[in-house]
């Protein structure tokens, strides 16, 4: 299972974090005439240089030595700053979150024809072709 893991690298933890960033943004789209919706998006390099950091990190081995300081939210997520002011509170505008809407399924639909290449690599490999 680590052989699989090292081939397929961080593009699996990237899909995960891309496909959460569609949820969040379709949330976004569905709340618009929400009153006081706040718009949130993820921090995609956040979570993603978190997630290497976990990888590389140091462990305490004592439960008298100091903590690593303050970390970033898992989830990465942030609330969005909107360029419009509404009157009811809510910051979702339309044309922003449609068009990062577009953006994201784009780039997760680039991840996944690279992961789907990297398993038919693997699949050839395995076969002997």
């Amino acid at each position: 299972m680590n052989l699989l893991n090292q081939a397929l690298g961080v593009h699996e933890q990237a899909l995960q974090v891309k496909s959460r960033r569609l949820e969040v943004l379709a949330q976004n789209i569905a709340n618009a005439d929400t009153p006081h919706y706040k718009a949130r998006d993820i921090d995609f390099k956040a979570v993603m240089s978190q997630a290497q950091q976990q990888e590389n990190s140091m462990s305490a081995t004592n439960s008298g030595h100091f903590g690593l300081g303050q970390s970033i939210d898992a989830d990465g997520m942030r609330f969005r700053t909107p360029f419009n002011t509404s009157f009811d509170g809510n910051t979702v505008e339309m044309s922003v979150e449609q068009a990062q809407y577009g953006k994201a399924a784009a780039d997760y639909q680039a991840t996944l024809n690279f992961l789907e290449s990297r398993v038919s690599g693997i699949r050839k490999a395995l076969r002997g072709d």
